[in-house]
């Protein structure tokens, strides 16, 4: 892995929502959820419409994601732009809906 120097941002978060927040705000679909590991945010992935995880990035400099719908256990740092180790997978509050 590649250095990255934004460890001290990941935390044990709460998931915002049972799918993207802002999708689920305006009805739009989504193909892959992110988690923000400094706050909970769910946001789309960058091949959704409206690429909600990195508009939320760009919006608060929230530098780490986690891959969350599904479960796949990488984490992204938007700032270095490497793939992180993060140190558990957050658990899924029950089946989250498909929208795409």
């Amino acid at each position: 892995m590649n250095s990255c120097s934004h460890s001290n941002t990941i935390h044990n978060v709460s998931p915002s929502a049972r799918g993207c927040e802002e999708c689920l705000a305006i009805g739009s679909a989504w193909l892959h959820l992110r988690l923000c590991r400094e706050c909970g945010h769910v946001g789309c992935c960058d091949q959704s419409p409206h690429r909600h995880a990195t508009a939320h990035f760009h919006a608060t400099r929230h530098p780490i994601i986690e891959g969350y719908d599904p479960p796949e256990g990488w984490g992204w740092c938007y700032v270095d732009e490497v793939e992180v180790d993060l140190p558990d997978q957050t658990p899924q509050s029950g089946p989250i809906p498909r929208y795409y």
